[in-house]
């Protein structure tokens, strides 16, 4: 039905109460559905005409009226309040009200109406009687509830676009692109199926799909030439849009068998093209048969745009950080080897921003005579030069080493390689050899972090490395080598700066928490160190937040396959020359329960001669450190037999080297070196990080060998 205008503000004279539609008014009223009513105020009583009656829904009482209250039961629980509230301000006033509201039958039929009254005062010049037109606008409701509810869903689908839009900002890899899209919360009617497909090598390969089971969803691939729409829309850039299962069998016979397993009755095909590249294809599908109007289409093209743009850039990010990942793994250690006597774990993780390519790298190195070297650095730089410079670094460094060269020598002639190559850059490096018999290390640092040692009670100190300064600095320059001796079960921690430091977080508290994650129990087994590793890594800023590389190294000792240390270490305090007694006296007890008891009397003597000559020349105390390491061990009568090393160390703090000296036949000192080097199978005096570490061997053959 047709809408009515408005009447007039200044509506016609109203006939007075009682008295019908002039003639000449009435087939105008009649031809625009226009009725009229009285409500005498006083008495409560509204009568109307027919059509009144109708458009009211009183339709039953038009002849004798029907109260106010019935009228307002009708009403809109919203609209109610303010029809009232209008017809009680025009009566107060005697002026005029008219409102638009919405009515209920008794049917249920929502119904709209307008009306407009004016208010008639009686002899006594008080409101007596609410006259006025009423006509239906339940077409204009009809017209506002369809117009409202066409700009929700177009503020519904911006909505949509805008939160897509979002999402698919944040996804980096093509897999993120898939699984985003595929849980797209679609305005109007939601689809029931969603593929993502992407082209590769002239093939379309679905990259993730929701809404299919393992027995719905169609076969993973097509050909692009192939008789497909997927296809087809893909070669012609086009969109296709397929209403119903008839139209679908119609125009691709030799693709419906396959789409016949989806049991779905519409689909749209989106091409996904970006810079004028196909990418790949979109498919939306859905149960029911659906033909879609020129919005949705619109909303649709504009959806594949977007995840085609991102699907481009998704693209070049994996390729980037395939091409990264690939050169790293080609310039890092593709595996550790299996090391006798030691246990090795490495990690290396990319920065989380640019090209996640960086100069952080380990080595380890078999070196001649079962020991061997670990490496960790760092190459200014997180770019491809910077990886570039690393891997030259890296294998001339790995040289040096396997050619047998000290630690010291190692260190210089891998700076001077560095300075050579001309790059401009400079790498900080800790190389250490580990001598797998003893347990002793020897480590040189250039400008490098120093190394954690992880103790077989759960402890853990740094250990201090002399140092000197980044390779590729100085050419000529030395590296001070620092000794230091694992037990058995003890590790080694070798990292790089950006595992510790970050920009929120200082280097002290990155040490304190890499010796938080690593405290506790004693790891066991071939998996142990792996998992601690694993750890380590979870402390380690997320990867999204990580400005730079890291590089992880641990190295467990766990003794050689021929040689089973048993050991003894005691302090002697710098002011108790009494205790040089009592540590003699432990080492005599402990060399014989070792079953070397015939070297007790000559070990009793040249210890007592280098702790003595510690305490003495010295204000700090001494430590004491005696371990047997035996060869072929195997068990006799009374306890492990076969040939066997005796290793004595005295450490101390002082930086003034023993001096050997030929002393007169009156003088009362200056024999012990000596004694040491007349009687010792080996002796010798290393250099610690602060102090020195004078040691000496003695070899022992059990008497039936």
């Amino acid at each position: 039905m047709a809408s009515v205008p408005h009447p007039p503000r200044s509506a016609p004279e109203i006939p007075r109460p009682g008295a019908g539609p002039a003639d000449w008014l009435e087939p105008a009223m009649a031809a625009n559905g226009i009725g009229t009513f009285d409500w005498d105020i006083r008495h409560d009583r509204i009568v109307g005409d027919s059509r009144a009656c109708r458009i009211i829904g009183m339709d039953d009482l038009a002849e004798k009226g029907f109260p106010s209250q019935a009228f307002l039961d009708l009403l809109h629980p919203e609209d109610a309040p303010v029809v009232s509230r209008r017809v009680r301000r025009a009566v107060a006033e005697l002026g005029q009200c008219g409102a638009y509201y919405r009515t209920v039958f008794p049917s249920g039929e929502m119904h709209a109406v307008r009306f407009r009254a004016r208010v008639l005062a009686d002899e006594r010049g008080l409101p007596g009687h609410l006259v006025g037109f009423v006509w239906d606008a339940t077409a204009e409701l009809h017209k506002r509830t369809r117009a409202d509810r066409i700009a929700a869903l177009r503020d519904e689908r911006a909505q949509f676009i805008k939160e897509t839009a979002r999402a698919l900002s944040e996804a980096v890899s093509v897999r993120d692109v898939a699984r985003v899209f595929t849980e797209l919360p679609m305005p109007g009617i939601p689809p029931d199926g969603l593929i993502l497909a992407v082209l590769e090598n002239g093939r379309i390969q679905i990259q993730h799909s929701s809404g299919y089971t393992g027995d719905s969803k169609a076969p993973d691939h097509i050909p692009l030439d192939a008789d497909h729409p997927g296809a087809i829309a893909l070669r012609t850039r086009t969109p296709v849009f397929v209403g119903s299962p008839d139209e679908y069998s119609d125009r691709y016979p030799a693709a419906w068998p396959m789409a016949e397993l989806t049991n779905r009755k519409a689909w749209v095909f989106l091409p996904l093209v970006a810079s004028g590249r196909a990418l790949g294809v979109c498919v939306i599908s859905y149960d029911g048969e659906r033909e879609l109007d020129l919005e949705d289409r619109t909303l649709l093209g504009t959806l594949g745009g977007i995840v085609a743009q991102s699907l481009a850039r998704a693209r070049l990010h994996d390729a980037e950080h395939e091409l990264a990942a690939g050169l790293q793994r080609v310039l890092l250690p593709r595996r550790i080897p299996p090391l006798p006597g030691f246990t090795t774990a490495v990690r290396y993780l990319p920065a989380g921003t640019g090209l996640q390519i960086g100069g952080d790298w380990y080595d380890v190195v078999p070196l001649p005579g079962g020991h061997i070297g670990v490496v960790i650095g760092d190459v200014q730089g997180h770019d491809v030069t910077a990886a570039g410079v690393m891997g030259q670094l890296r294998i001339a460094l790995r040289a040096y080493a396997a050619e047998g060269h000290p630690p010291a020598a190692v260190m210089a002639r891998a700076s001077r390689f560095l300075a050579d190559l001309d790059t401009g850059h400079f790498a900080t490096c800790l190389y250490a050899e580990v001598n797998v018999d003893y347990g002793a290390v020897y480590a040189v640092r250039a400008g490098h972090l120093d190394p954690l040692v992880r103790r077989a009670d759960g402890s853990s100190a740094v250990q201090p490395v002399a140092g000197g300064l980044p390779l590729g600095i100085d050419p000529e320059g030395t590296y001070p080598v620092t000794r230091f001796t694992l037990d058995p079960g003890e590790m080694l921690l070798l990292c790089t700066d950006g595992l510790v430091e970050t920009r929120t977080v200082d280097l002290d508290e990155g040490m304190e928490r890499i010796r938080t994650a690593i405290a506790g129990p004693q790891p066991d087994g071939p998996g142990a160190l792996e998992d601690l590793a694993e750890r380590i890594e979870a402390t380690a800023a997320d990867s999204n937040e990580r400005d730079d590389d890291i590089a992880l190294l641990l190295l467990r000792w766990d003794g050689s396959a021929t040689s089973r240390p048993q050991q003894l270490r005691r302090r002697v305090p710098q002011a108790d020359l009494a205790r040089i007694s009592e540590v003699r006296g432990e080492l005599r007890d402990a060399v014989r329960r070792w079953g070397v008891g015939e070297l007790a009397d000559t070990v009793e003597l040249l210890t007592s001669e280098l702790v003595t000559n510690a305490l003495v020349h010295t204000d700090r105390d001494a430590l004491l450190t005696a371990r047997l390491f035996r060869e072929c061990p195997d068990e006799g009568p009374d306890g492990p037999r076969g040939r066997a090393r005796l290793r004595v160390e005295v450490d101390d703090e002082s930086d003034l080297w023993p001096k050997r000296r030929t002393p007169g036949e009156q003088a009362s000192s200056g024999r012990g070196l000596m004694l040491v080097e007349a009687l010792a199978d080996a002796w010798g005096v290393d250099p610690l990080g602060s102090g020195k570490r004078m040691w000496f061997e003695l070899a022992w053959t059990p008497p039936d060998q």
